[in-house]
């Protein structure tokens, strides 16, 4: 049975396309999510973590600049972070595998390949 895998893909990250390429080399061809031009909702996002089973601080690209000029020293709870990353879904760590009840943050992109067998 084919498996069925949801990406959060950015075209534009390196890490994005390799994780693709590492899952279409396994014939696997998963639902690419643009989380950037479609962001997820805060139920989606929250339902999202739950399957990382990671606190939304942990899904933050800290390394960002908009984060690094805006919410570097914030302290939220974890709902204001999950509105913060919702708003502003380039904050959002990827690229993110996802199937059925799990998902892995692929990096470094080997992880996917471990995800998916």
């Amino acid at each position: 049975m084919k498996k069925k895998v949801s990406l959060y893909y950015n075209p534009r990250c390196s890490k994005c396309r390799e994780a693709l390429c590492i899952l279409e080399e396994q014939d696997i061809h998963p639902e690419i999510i643009e989380y950037l031009k479609t962001p997820p909702t805060e139920k989606q996002l929250k339902e999202l973590l739950k399957k990382l089973g990671l606190k939304p601080t942990d899904l933050l690209r800290k390394k960002e600049p908009l984060f690094e000029k805006k919410f570097k020293n914030k302290k939220l709870s974890d709902a204001e972070w999950v509105k913060v990353m919702c708003k502003n879904p380039i904050l959002i760590e990827r690229p993110i595998a996802i199937e059925g009840d799990k998902a892995i943050i692929g990096r470094p992109v080997e992880r996917v390949v471990d995800f998916i067998k």
